[in-house]
């Protein structure tokens, strides 16, 4: 006997939602081993903590306050590209000039940059590394810098992992600065950085792009929010995501529209890494530059990476300042 139209439609309904189910269940397994990744790590600083505060080499004695002592720590996502680290020494730099007196840490939080530069002969910590190192070296008040660009995973899992130490009690007083966009304010002076960086010879009718990395966060809703804004100064300047919403074919589309035959293609991370070598700039028939040119679009890629430009790492620096200013 042949099903109705409506055992049909319900048939696909429930196909359907099995489909949809198996996604769900795969996406909670991702957030579950995360979130066991995450408590194991705590685990193990929990254990380095009550085994150092043990030590009298490292630790006042008891019934004596230890004299203060306060850090730094710049967290980035990391990079293994050597001409990305000009973006890391910029930032350095500047944060350098804005605290003379406070020693400088630094740590990735990409476990495969970590391991590739390890295998450099470059040893770069994770953050609950770090901080355990800086733990015992007695440090009592540290300011954590994230230099992501967004609130996303990344920055997240640092504050789970900063939390850590503030309730274990391994400082007097540990803070976390934000990242690049993080608020109104934060939208506003990156609008103007932008401004500021496209070339001079650009004309008005030649077309911006910024390559952001995107996310499957929230936060990832800061990159549509970032382009509404510049476009109301220019609406010729766009920002995508790799891995997030805008889309290249989004951008591509509204360009098209609008008969656009030339575009800057800039990256807007932190640093100049494969995303922008490749993704954007690449030859491979998906790079943006390619999609774009064979929409007759012409591309010029500059690679640079924002914490290049001072304009960009004064906000992080501004953000690290509200984060001492705790302490």
């Amino acid at each position: 006997m042949k099903r109705s139209v409506v055992e049909n439609k319900k048939m696909e309904h429930k196909s359907f939602c099995c489909d949809c189910s198996q996604i769900e269940i795969s996406e909670q397994k991702k957030i579950t081993l995360k979130k066991r990744v995450i408590k194991t790590s705590l685990m193990v600083l929990f254990t380095i903590f009550f085994t150092f505060t043990t030590s009298d080499s490292v630790f006042a004695k008891h019934g004596e306050k230890k004299p203060e002592k306060k850090g730094i720590l710049l967290v980035a996502f990391g990079s293994s590209e050597a001409s990305a680290q000009i973006s890391f020494e910029n930032i350095d730099k500047k944060t350098k000039e804005a605290f003379p007196e406070i020693p400088i840490y630094w740590a990735y939080t990409s476990h495969i940059i970590r391991n590739k530069l390890a295998a450099q002969g470059k040893i770069l910590d994770a953050p609950e590394v770090a901080l355990a190192k800086m733990h015992t070296e007695g440090f009592t008040h540290v300011a954590v810098q994230s230099l992501h660009t967004i609130m996303g995973e990344e920055y997240d899992d640092l504050k789970r992992i900063v939390n850590g130490f503030s309730q274990m009690g391994g400082f007097e007083k540990i803070t976390v600065g934000y990242p690049l966009l993080s608020t109104q304010e934060d939208i506003v002076q990156v609008v103007e950085a932008i401004i500021n960086i496209i070339p001079k010879e650009r004309r008005p009718d030649d077309a911006v792009i910024l390559m952001g990395h995107g996310s499957p966060h929230p936060a990832n809703a800061f990159y549509a929010a970032l382009m509404f804004q510049i476009q109301l100064k220019d609406p010729n300047i766009f920002v995508g995501t790799v891995e997030g919403y805008p889309e290249i074919a989004d951008i591509q589309a509204m360009m098209v529209k609008k008969n656009i035959k030339n575009a800057y293609l800039i990256p807007f991370m932190s640093v100049a890494g494969d995303h922008a070598k490749n993704d954007m700039a690449g030859d491979e028939d998906d790079s943006w530059k390619s999609i774009l040119t064979k929409s007759g679009i012409k591309c010029e890629a500059i690679l640079k990476g924002t914490a290049e430009f001072d304009d960009f790492v004064n906000i992080w620096v501004d953000h690290l300042k509200v984060a001492m200013s705790h302490f």
